[in-house]
């Protein structure tokens, strides 16, 4: 079984590389991070920050290999007040901004992870920038329940191949919070956020450091509380799996 885990950055996956030992590797240029869990061989893509480069970087992987399950996690900002900081979400479906079709998830596999501690989100908003005030989010609220940048252009193409598809998030910052940078100006062509921009933006912000250092706390817990459940669920999606094939071959 093979299982495609993708976040954006590597400040999501960091904390879930501490618990677990994956083995990092190079395929035509690209960086993936593998480790076998439960018997399955588990693949995590640092995608970058936003759908084009998140699709552009999960294809090469779909492409290359049959996928059976494909995972778009990382951090998210909440639209509704019934979900708080470091809560860990699961997506029935993802709607994006582009006003294509939603991106439907797989029932089972959301269905497992509320039975192991994830609130089910009724649809996550993808977007193609980051939402940095809570008057976007009240409007941003009327048609979803919490908004990242990657999963529908991740998921749809998963699921174009065939591949079983779920979003999984960690709040990161509640959906009456404005972010304390305009982080759409500091991340690179390629997806990654750089130092240099953010000091430059704190240059000519100084007042924002206190909710900066906020924000960050609040990132780290999330992603650690993240971490902590997709070790818990990725088994359980692979003994899952098993359980469905033993079943399926005894009554045949």
């Amino acid at each position: 079984m093979k299982v495609l885990v993708t976040f954006a950055v590597d400040d999501e996956f960091a904390p879930w590389r501490e618990l677990r030992h994956f083995e990092k590797q190079n395929r035509d240029g690209m960086e993936l991070y593998m480790a076998r869990i439960e018997g399955a061989d588990v693949a995590v893509l640092l995608t970058g920050i936003g759908g084009k480069k998140a699709w552009v970087e999960a294809t090469k992987v779909i492409w290359d290999s049959d996928i059976d399950v494909c995972i778009s996690s990382g951090l998210a900002g909440a639209l509704k007040p019934g979900f708080q900081l470091s809560d860990v979400l699961a997506a029935r479906r993802i709607e994006r901004g582009s006003g294509e079709k939603p991106v439907v998830c797989d029932g089972r596999l959301a269905s497992l992870a509320s039975e192991l501690g994830a609130k089910i989100a009724e649809c996550f908003y993808s977007a193609d920038h980051v939402v940095l005030s809570a008057v976007e989010k009240r409007e941003l609220a009327k048609t979803a329940d919490a908004v990242e940048m990657e999963s529908g252009e991740i998921l749809s193409e998963a699921a174009a191949f065939g591949a079983r598809i779920i979003a999984i998030r960690g709040i990161s910052d509640a959906w009456d919070e404005d972010l304390p940078l305009d982080f759409n100006l500091v991340t690179t062509d390629s997806g990654d956020v750089s130092l240099k921009r953010v000091l430059s933006q704190v240059a000519r912000k100084p007042q924002s450091i206190p909710a900066l250092i906020r924000f960050g706390k609040q990132s780290k817990h999330a992603a650690e509380r993240l971490s902590q459940f997709l070790d818990v669920y990725v088994a359980g999606v692979v003994r899952s799996a098993k359980v469905l094939i033993s079943g399926g071959a005894a009554t045949q």
